[in-house]
């Protein structure tokens, strides 16, 4: 209720000014950004991205945007939960390059650090006729952006805290006009050692965790070269190694291990026409996963091209061909797949405040089709008054996920006989804009999903086996919004999101659908940060609604609310070198809670960061 009450006090008090402050554009920018309207998509960029350098990806999205994020325990799996799907419904690219397992249909967020990237772009809702395969509940895509005609930039960061936390990167640029060369190099380490109540033993006594260490190192390498004056060549290499000990649940003593080494490579060509844009990429992912004794590997190569070109100011095409090929070499078994995708974006622009985009996509893999898949979507800004402006947005789109690797050979209990899940989704958002002493950004977004062939594994008689069994229901509404003002010297910025998700199982019984396991009904977020010449203050929470822990929802596991600050100073200098200071706490009044069942989290934690740019 806190919330509302601040998004409509916003709303009842609004200052004016005469002019209004236009966005910046780019004049090339991924299909993401230019086919996408009516959708949802949220951008985080390198200002925002730095709070949390020394994190993971899971981390980020928890504490920051309306995902949930289901953790086996702090630097355990964690893997993206949008709109009430599973985390094999979200799909994830690097560059452009799709990076979930081919064996899984998943990434592991807490093996994706945000000390390697620059970019994060947040998709809501089906874009599988943008995207294709698996990105039913949502996208995310990570990005490197080397920039040209900077000289020399550098900058190192430590960062020491509670639990063992040693987390260093070091990152540099080269570049000309016509040539970049950019390297990030990072290692994070944790013991993990932190105490917590141990609801398996009488009494719940305060034990500490043990086996529970993490570490994790890697380099990302990016080099552009304009080869001419419209070609462009870019290449981007992303190797990461991280080792666990898997923390065991409450009341166990296991003592797994698991190793996992990434491997990512892509290389883009670009042709710059006077109204259009041809792009070429290829690109390779090899995984490999140690788990104790057991090995697997996956493999995937990618090799596409599409073609951006502008008939008119009102119409504007996009039309493309990928193929892959993904190779696993499991413990049980050992697989090959082909896929073949054909796709085609149209955008018109019939009004000056109105957008219309026409997604089609089509896979092909192993020789069987997957559904064809459509999307289309508008955006129409239908009042506009002086310095504020408000935006209707509408799209209708269809999303699929073919069987995974796992799915299909897992020997025993693979089912080479599954159908690909579908989904139609539908969504309707206002999105509010002010441009004035308070600035203002707002959007509330209505969807409504509906998702068939859900695999799900179910026991055979003493073997699991997948099945098209499950049929469900997702509908909510999110609401995201954002401020800037300012008080005598002083810099505001508040944040705000909330989600209801409704995600029931229809399958489950039909005279009274389940919400699906895992799956909070309700979720908020908010920030507020005030800065003062050099110095800041930032006051984060996030809050997570109960969560039933299986089927029938006969167990389910209280909601939480934790609350980070931290606080900073960048006025120190030693000549050209700027040495910005920084000091978190996290989990501030040092909650008790669990993501996941008997699953152990962190209370209070602190952490120094100091870092040095060149």
């Amino acid at each position: 209720m806190i919330l509302l009450f601040w998004v409509f006090s916003f709303f009842g008090s609004m200052p004016e000014q005469d002019t209004v402050s236009l966005e910046e554009v780019e004049v090339y920018a991924p299909a993401l950004d230019r086919f996408a309207e009516g959708q949802k998509i949220v951008q985080l960029g390198k200002r925002e991205l730095l709070t949390y350098s020394g994190r993971s990806l899971g981390d980020l999205l928890q504490e920051q945007s309306p995902v949930f994020v289901r953790q086996y325990g702090a630097g355990m799996l964690a893997s993206p939960s949008f709109r009430g799907t599973s985390a094999g419904h979200t799909a994830v690219f690097w560059n452009g390059l799709p990076i979930n397992s081919p064996s899984l249909g998943q990434s592991d967020l807490s093996i994706l650090p945000v000390a390697g990237i620059d970019r994060l772009g947040i998709h809501y809702g089906s874009g599988g006729a943008l995207f294709g395969n698996e990105a039913i509940g949502g996208s995310l895509h990570l990005e490197t952006k080397p920039e040209f005609g900077k000289g020399f930039t550098g900058q190192f960061s430590q960062q020491i805290g509670s639990f063992g936390l040693f987390n260093s990167r070091l990152s540099g640029q080269f570049s000309s006009e016509k040539f970049t060369f950019q390297t990030k190099v990072y290692r994070e380490f944790t013991e993990n050692d932190f105490p917590y109540q141990d609801l398996s033993q009488p009494g719940t006594p305060e034990i500490r965790q043990e086996h529970a260490r993490f570490e994790q190192r890697g380099i990302v390498q990016d080099v552009a070269w304009n080869i001419a004056e419209k070609s462009q060549l870019k290449t981007s290499i992303w190797w990461n190694q991280a080792e666990r000990e898997v923390q065991p649940v409450m009341g166990s003593r296991t003592q797994d291990i698991q190793q996992d080494q990434n491997l990512r490579a892509v290389l883009d060509y670009f042709r710059f026409g006077q109204k259009s844009v041809l792009n070429l990429k290829t690109g390779f992912v090899r995984d490999n996963q140690l788990f104790n004794s057991t090995s697997n590997a996956t493999s995937l190569f990618l090799l596409g091209g599409d073609w951006d070109y502008a008939f008119s100011e009102k119409w504007t095409s996009r039309s493309g061909a990928r193929f892959t090929l993904a190779a696993g070499d499991l413990s049980t078994y050992e697989a090959r797949e082909d896929r073949l995708e054909l796709y085609q974006s149209t955008r018109f622009v019939p009004a000056e405040k109105l957008a219309i985009s026409l997604n089609l996509r089509q896979l092909i893999y192993s020789g069987a089709f997957a559904p064809f898949t459509p999307s289309i979507g508008l955006d129409w800004g239908f009042w506009e008054k002086e310095n504020q402006g408000l935006k209707f947005k509408a799209s209708l789109g269809r999303g699929f996920k073919v069987p995974t690797l796992n799915d299909r050979f897992w020997n025993p209990g693979g089912n080479p006989n599954l159908l690909p899940e579908q989904s139609w989704n539908g969504e309707l958002g206002l999105h509010f804009i002010q441009n004035a002493n308070i600035s203002l950004t707002q959007s509330l977004t209505y969807y409504r999903m509906n998702v068939n062939n859900w695999i799900i594994w179910l026991p055979q008689g003493s073997i699991w086996s997948p099945e098209n069994i499950r049929e469900v229901r997702n509908q909510g509404v999110e609401y995201q919004g954002k401020s800037n003002w300012k008080t005598g010297t002083w810099n505001w910025e508040l944040g705000l999101s909330y989600t209801f998700s409704e995600a029931l199982d229809l399958t489950s019984d039909a005279t009274q659908p389940q919400q699906l396991p895992y799956t909070p009904r309700h979720q908020a977020n908010g920030t507020l940060k005030t800065e003062v010449g050099r110095f800041w203050v930032n006051l984060g929470t996030f809050y997570v609604g109960e969560r039933a822990v299986g089927t029938g929802n006969s167990r389910v596991l209280n909601g939480f609310q934790l609350w980070n600050t931290s606080v900073g100073f960048s006025g120190i200098t030693w000549g050209k070198v700027r040495l910005p200071l920084s000091f978190q706490v996290l989990n501030l009044f040092d909650k008790d809670y669990q993501v996941l069942y008997l699953r152990a989290m962190p209370g209070r934690s602190y952490q120094f960061n100091l870092i040095l740019d060149l």
